[in-house]
């Protein structure tokens, strides 16, 4: 027989270990789930976005201190960005202010260090200005070195259809009042929320084809990287993954927000930053199968924060994580947990033929 110590005992149990729960107790907050947390670090408030006429910086928390800022030629993602060009500036904070210079010399995608780290898959990207700097505050960014100084406002975009009203013949999936539409997840009983807790979420009830709006809001994780980053998923069909996922100033593939999983990149990252609410609304027409052989593929539009991310896309084969049946029958909705704090409110669907 294996011997086994006092302390595995104690953790089979639900137990932990003085040691262990001290060394818990001293280890530092990685993730956060709600804006108003006092314990949000002053990372959190210079992250977010920032604008002035015809030019936009997206500033990403990178962990301790280090950001990457993304200067948009045009304006910001949706809304004026020219769709190419770009510069990327690191990052560090000073005191109450971030101080920002051009990025240089190697690095990668979504690297683990500040100062490896690109925002952008083509490093240097398309437009790259070497000579900015800057400085940002958490009210305002100062951008300097080609001509005068810029100043740009932090703003908090919001998507249109934020709070939109179940219209009539609408499923309530969920409103805050219960999870009955629902085989797992925890409706906070403070805010109300339906949280996954880390755990996949199934309606108990299949769907075919279908209009279907829903919020989400994604955990502040600046030390994570890439999937690790507030990761789930919005599953069509249970067949289908629409990523939801922390890519707030990336590219914005397919395996970041609004991107269709293994198949499609979103036309445009409309990822806002973390801890504030966001939309996807979904239309949706199953795959048709005749003799087990499917004659029509899935399609899908999708709105991201009120942007079309996909247009009328053509889904050709199953997602990684799909259900075993065949492409064509209903299925569940699945929000999926993915080991991460997601939060969802205002959920319904309505089933067309």
């Amino acid at each position: 027989m294996r011997m086994v110590s006092l302390a595995c005992l104690l953790a089979a149990f639900g137990f932990a270990s003085p040691a262990v729960v001290a060394q818990q107790k001293d280890k530092p907050k990685e993730v956060w789930t709600d804006s108003a947390d006092s314990t949000l670090p002053l990372d959190f408030k210079i992250q977010g976005e920032y604008v002035a006429e015809k030019l936009g910086v997206q500033i990403i928390a990178l962990g301790k201190g280090a950001f990457q800022a993304v200067v948009l030629s045009g304006g910001l993602p949706g809304a004026g960005w020219d769709g190419k060009n770009k510069s990327l500036l690191g990052g560090m904070l000073d005191g109450e202010v971030a101080k920002f210079k051009a990025a240089d010399g190697k690095r990668n995608y979504l690297a683990q260090k500040p100062e490896a780290f690109s925002a952008t898959s083509k490093f240097p990207p398309d437009g790259h200005q070497a000579a900015y700097s800057g400085t940002a505050n958490g009210s305002v960014f100062t951008l300097s070195g080609v001509g005068e100084a810029i100043e740009l406002k932090k703003i908090e975009r919001k998507s249109p259809t934020l709070s939109a009203k179940a219209p009539e013949g609408a499923l309530v999936l969920f409103d805050g009042t219960n999870k009955d539409e629902w085989t797992a997840g925890r409706v906070d009983a403070k805010t109300k929320f339906l949280n996954t807790d880390g755990g996949d979420l199934n309606t108990k009830k299949k769907f075919n084809n279908y209009t279907m709006h829903i919020e989400f809001m994604l955990p502040y994780r600046p030390d994570a990287r890439g999937q690790g980053r507030g990761n789930s998923g919005f599953y069509q069909v249970l067949m289908y993954e629409v990523q939801v996922l922390d890519s707030f100033g990336l590219d914005g593939k397919n395996n970041e927000c609004g991107g269709v999983y293994q198949k499609a990149d979103a036309k445009v990252n409309m990822c806002l930053p973390p801890l504030m609410w966001q939309t996807y609304d979904a239309e949706f027409t199953n795959a048709v199968s005749e003799g087990g052989k499917v004659v029509k593929n899935s399609r899908l539009t999708l709105k991201h924060n009120g942007v079309v991310v996909q247009d009328d896309l053509e889904i050709k084969g199953k997602t990684g994580g799909a259900r075993n049946e065949a492409e064509g029958t209903p299925g569940p909705i699945q929000l999926q947990g993915h080991g991460n704090p997601l939060q969802y409110r205002n959920i319904w669907i309505v089933e067309k033929k």
